[in-house]
């Protein structure tokens, strides 16, 4: 499923940049493979939450917060650092502006906070950004349902829908930014795709048959995703392209978003012993585990398939610069995978357990 939604994130990149989004009914289609990021907030929620959800039900021991976030900083830095270099020394319009600022903030996830400091070959790291925040608060959260254990547990998912729901309204708040910073690109506008995720992990240890039965069924809950992401290609979720969108549609669009992560992930985790063995196959492995290497590094191949092959930017060759960047980017994941993140994750793991 991370593989699937990072093939998304490259083709809404290609899309936009190739003009396909500007097509009628399929570019509003494209343009909404945005909502794969979504998916990538609600597999966080559920992995990282599950723990936490599960020793609230005495099925286990959430790890401590500093091993938990060491782990995180192992899995995330290191390749993100190589791409983060690479793409400002190389790159010529990202080298050109990449002053001091620039490079703190890609190299410490501070380009949501910082103007203009989101570069080219660089600028999908905004939700690299909102994930790091939602690792460093995540044992915050995870405290503060501390109390809800053992018979309170069953209090933990209502808490979990609520504020989620709650902060489907964060965009509605004035929050004061500067200029061109907008705190829809923060982490409490994300916490409803996040928070899909968390559902899921409380859900997969409660006892609720009925629940596991029709939020487990893919019968159910694929054609609902479907539905959402529809819905989502209409003005409900904001008018075409980037034009910021009215904060109802914002709103909008997260609920859609969180109903598309629960819903695709929902029939994996509540009823794990339906066979899916186009999701198991070797190939779709692979591609999981490479994963990471095909978000981090995708916009800086792109960035440098429209010179070399003397294709001007919006102006089509939509499939063929997909499938470019695309053959290009995987074995830059692939290196990535076995020659950083693998050994990295290995060390780690050996010594500190």
């Amino acid at each position: 499923m991370r593989a699937l939604a990072a093939l998304g994130v490259v083709l809404t990149h290609v899309a936009f940049q190739t003009g396909a989004t500007a097509q009628p009914f399929i570019g509003r289609v494209w343009e909404r493979f945005d909502m794969a990021v979504a998916i990538f907030f609600a597999l966080s929620g559920f992995l990282l939450w599950r723990p936490h959800a599960a020793a609230a039900r005495g099925l286990g021991r959430a790890p401590a917060a500093g091993r938990y976030l060491l782990h995180r900083a192992a899995r995330i830095l290191p390749a993100y650092w190589v791409v983060v270099c690479a793409a400002l020394i190389l790159l010529p319009n990202a080298a050109h502006t990449a002053g001091l600022r620039v490079w703190l903030a890609n190299l410490f996830f501070a380009q949501v906070y910082v103007p203009y400091t989101l570069t080219d070959g660089l600028t999908q790291m905004w939700s690299l950004a909102v994930e790091v925040a939602f690792y460093a608060v995540l044992p915050l959260l995870a405290w503060a349902l501390i109390r809800l254990r053992g018979n309170r547990a069953r209090w933990r998912v209502p808490v979990v829908i609520g504020v989620s729901v709650l902060f489907l309204g964060w965009n509605l708040l004035p929050v004061p930014t500067p200029e061109a910073i907008n705190a829809d690109n923060w982490l409490p506008a994300y916490l409803p795709w996040f928070g899909a995720g968390m559902l899921l992990a409380e859900l997969a240890d409660a006892e609720a048959p009925r629940w596991r039965r029709y939020a487990g069924d893919l019968r159910i809950m694929w054609p609902l995703s479907l539905t959402a992401f529809l819905l989502a290609t209409t003005p409900l979720a904001g008018p075409p392209g980037l034009t910021h969108g009215q904060p109802w549609q914002y709103a909008m669009k997260m609920a859609l978003g969180a109903i598309i992560g629960f819903t695709l992930l929902a029939p994996l985790v509540l009823r794990p012993e339906q066979p899916h063995r186009w999701l198991t196959g070797s190939v779709a492995a692979t591609l999981g585990r490479w994963s990471y290497g095909i978000f981090i590094w995708h916009l800086a191949v792109l960035a440098i398939v429209f010179p070399v092959f003397g294709i001007v930017p919006f102006r089509g060759s939509f499939v063929l610069v997909y499938l470019m960047t695309i053959a290009f980017t995987l074995p830059l994941a692939a290196a990535s995978y076995a020659l950083i993140e693998d050994p990295v994750r290995r060390w780690t793991r050996r010594h500190v357990g």
